[in-house]
């Protein structure tokens, strides 16, 4: 009976065995492993089962770009559709040289417990840098780093995974698409004199590149200049325009 009951067993497991998604597989080793979150899901296998149940698109991993989503793209048997590169940047300045420094800091390294002490840190200015590279370690990319004080990223390692984003806690990094070319290198909300009192160059509200851009693509709100990247063509007016030179464009800019 022992026996008789054993060989319905098999034979029941191997009706009703489910068989191993190939696609999941396919799509999981098409992904670059990196298991940084950046797709929302957790990690390469959680975004792998999202793309083959039809719950993440092919291109749903920011890491592997266009590449890996084509990849994938083939393996669903579905068009790739287009997903704009996006690189992280870092809204501050303020160097050592440019900012005031308000007291000597002897604490822990760290740009999140150094914020929460009176002044948010060192730097006269509350909204820069603190420049303790929180950001740094968070970065499995090597794609950021600590010069002059300022947290700089390196447009060529970054994957816009967001890790960054969410160690700082000052807030002063943003995802932006990789084409942009104008950027505000500042988050200071203070008004213009105070802004001038601890910075030499951050954003003094002027509204000066707003009325100049000939396509209504920045915006002055709390005391800071925005830029609509929907809108922005980098004709480079702005930044020519800005009397603090905040306003910043990478060589490869047209002009008009």
């Amino acid at each position: 009976m022992g026996l008789l009951f054993g060989l319905l067993l098999m034979g029941t497991e191997k009706v009703f065995a489910i068989p191993a998604d190939e696609k999941r597989d396919a799509v999981r080793a098409a992904l670059p492993g990196a298991n940084c979150g950046a797709c929302g899901y957790p990690g390469c296998d959680g975004c792998a089962d999202a793309i083959a149940c039809g719950k993440a698109p092919v291109n749903a991993c920011p890491v592997g770009g266009a590449p890996v989503g084509e990849k994938i793209a083939a393996i669903m048997g579905v068009e790739a559709g287009s997903s704009e590169k996006k690189v992280a940047f870092v809204k501050c300045k303020g160097t050592c040289d440019k900012t005031k420094v308000q007291y000597e800091y002897h604490g822990i390294e760290d740009c999140a417990k150094a914020s929460v002490v009176p002044g948010g840190g060192a730097k006269a200015c509350s909204y820069g840098c603190t420049g303790f590279g929180t950001c740094v370690k968070a970065c499995k990319f090597d794609a950021i780093h600590v010069v002059d004080g300022v947290a700089v990223v390196d447009k060529e390692k970054c994957v816009a995974c967001g890790a960054c984003v969410a160690a700082c806690p000052k807030h002063l990094i943003e995802l932006i698409p990789e084409p942009a070319e104008c950027r505000v290198e500042c988050s200071s909300q203070d008004k213009g004199k105070d802004v001038m009192a601890v910075c030499t160059v951050g954003c003094i509200g002027c509204g000066i590149c707003a009325k100049q851009c000939p396509k209504q693509a920045i915006t002055v709100e709390n005391n800071i200049a925005h830029i609509d990247y929907e809108k922005c063509i980098s004709c480079g007016i702005c930044a020519a325009k800005c009397p603090k030179g905040i306003i910043t464009m990478n060589a490869k800019a047209h002009k008009i």
